[in-house]
């Protein structure tokens, strides 16, 4: 996989240098600032809100039985997001440059030199992250536009839901690849149309709250008494961590500012901002709308309205006549989260072939023709389409699309774990071997904190409470996120129609062992 190159190693500013195998950014890296606090929010928004807001209600309500068991866990959800947040953020402060969880794993696995991006490199180069929402801008476009067409079999290869999805991928391509500030502010137009579609749920709801619903539609009285709202609760170790299996899914995507912080203006100011802005605002709205959808339905209407539970608020409430403005709204949504995906997606494969680690690494490494990554956002495109047009509907396509999320919870326990591991390093050695009263009286403030010794002049934070507790949580969730689905599922959750139901699971660690072949076959050659 590994491919050296000459003239990237003569170049500071393209290959990073390195020093026992750790990979030691040059401040030449960083870039002409184009993202604030403004953008990086919708950046970070934009990634998070895609179109499970719409969806995935039904899904925890109908697992957890209850509305007060089903808004737990959404509210549990939103801890362990800020958790992550908090773990991001002293990462990037810490490395702050393009590329992401690239430069931490590269940070806490130096040797064998190159093996761990290698790993990286085969799970952020062969998994198509934006496939899934390109084919969802594609059937709500449609379905708003000219529904006639959705008669065409979605299983052929040419079909107008392929199309779709091929062009909004390209679109996204040339956009962010020939005209970066463009790019940005097409993103942030699309996170405020979210915010203002979210607040048309949401006043939808207040609408349906003070009784108001279509003719014919019963009112639910979700909330008419605290036992009413704990009816119903399921009870079992296996259906509560299918609720917050879901539910922490729908938050991931607070990282998405980190892959590209060599663009970023102040990045350290920039994230603590702009994360936790980010972050509120999306537990807001997840809640606000949870609760619109429980204003104006009823707890069995909500669960059996299958896929979108978002046109059952707008049926309830304005009518039939509605749900194309709705697929609308979706389709506008689905766009954001495939221009946040392929901004991300692309400044990772730059960063990969600036380090040398992939084929080609010259060409992926470019910011020809405008300074942008187009050569970085056409591999993942490729990918993409690979997927949009060679896959059949069915157990194949949901497998493909269910293992591009299995990895990154491996990833984050590791640079979760990896973090409180360099930050009990960093410290003195009288503070790591025999000191642990004195650590406490530090994380207590009874003592002033150490002076860490930071490897490489990474300034990783020494451990203390508001370091600790939150990526101990990220880390502990994470983890509990890769084991999960090697659990059987509760009954009419299943994954797959066929294929068992840890198939995406083991496709995940597949990845990760391509990418070690690849590191192995190239050190064999003598390449690395």
């Amino acid at each position: 996989m590994f491919q050296e190159d000459e003239s990237l190693n003569e170049s500071s500013a393209l290959l990073p240098s390195r020093k026992d195998g750790l990979t030691i950014h040059n401040k030449s890296e960083r870039r002409k600032p184009r993202i604030g606090v403004f953008s990086a929010v919708f950046i970070i928004f934009n990634r998070i809100i895609g179109t499970g807001i719409f969806a995935t209600p039904s899904m925890i309500l109908g697992l957890s039985g209850s509305v007060g068991l089903s808004l737990s866990m959404w509210l549990l959800g939103a801890l362990i997001a800020a958790a992550g947040m908090r773990t991001y953020i002293i990462w990037g402060t810490a490395l702050p440059f393009n590329g992401g969880e690239k430069n931490y794993l590269e940070y806490l696995f130096p040797r064998p030199r190159r093996l761990i991006t290698s790993v990286y490199a085969a799970n952020a180069v062969l998994l198509a992250y934006a496939a899934g929402n390109s084919l969802v801008f594609a059937e709500y476009t449609i379905e708003a536009v000219a529904p006639d067409l959705l008669t065409d079999p979605s299983h052929s290869v040419l079909s107008p839901v392929r199309l779709v999805a091929f062009s909004c991928l390209t679109f996204a391509m040339l956009l962010h690849g020939l005209h970066v500030e463009g790019g940005l502010r097409l993103q942030n137009i699309l996170g405020m149309s979210k915010l203002i579609i979210l607040l048309v749920v949401v006043g939808s709801g207040m609408i349906a709250a003070t009784g108001r619903l279509a003719d014919g539609v019963v009112q639910p009285n979700n909330f008419e008494s605290w036992n009413k709202i704990w009816e119903g609760s399921r009870s079992g170790a296996t259906v509560i961590c299918a609720c917050l299996y879901n539910v922490i899914w729908s938050y991931v995507g607070f990282s998405n500012a980190n892959y590209a912080l060599a663009e970023m203006d102040r990045p350290a100011r920039t994230l603590r901002i702009a994360d936790p802005i980010a972050i509120v605002v999306v537990t807001i709205f997840y809640l606000a709308a949870n609760l619109a959808y429980l204003f104006a339905a009823t707890k069995e209407e909500i669960t059996g309205s299958g896929r979108l539970v978002a046109s059952l608020l707008f049926k309830n409430v304005w009518g039939p006549n509605t749900e194309r403005v709705l697929s609308a709204f979706v389709a506008l949504s689905a766009l954001g989260n495939v221009l946040s995906v392929s901004f991300s997606q692309g400044r990772v494969n730059q960063a990969l072939g600036r380090e040398g680690a992939l084929p080609f690494s010259k060409v992926w490494a470019s910011e020809w023709p405008r300074e942008g990554p187009l050569a970085g956002l056409s591999l993942h495109w490729a990918i993409c389409a690979i997927v949009v047009f060679g896959l059949p509907a069915g157990d194949a396509y949901n497998f493909v699309l269910n293992v591009v999320s299995y990895p990154l919870a491996v990833i984050n326990a590791t640079i979760s774990f990896g973090l409180i591991y360099s930050s009990i390093r960093s410290l003195p050695r009288e503070f790591r071997v025999g000191g642990l009263s004195r650590w406490f009286d530090f994380s207590l403030g009874v003592s002033a904190p150490p002076t860490p010794t930071s490897r490489d002049h990474i300034d990783i934070p020494p451990p203390s409470p508001s370091l600790l507790i939150p990526v101990l949580t990220f880390g502990t969730a994470n983890v509990f996120l890769f084991l999960f689905p090697l659990v059987k599922p509760p009954p009419g959750t299943e994954p797959y129609e066929t294929l068992p139901y840890w198939t995406h699971a083991a496709g995940g660690w597949l990845v990760f062992l391509l990418g070690a072949s690849a590191w192995y076959l190239s050190r064999a050659r003598g390449r690395i």
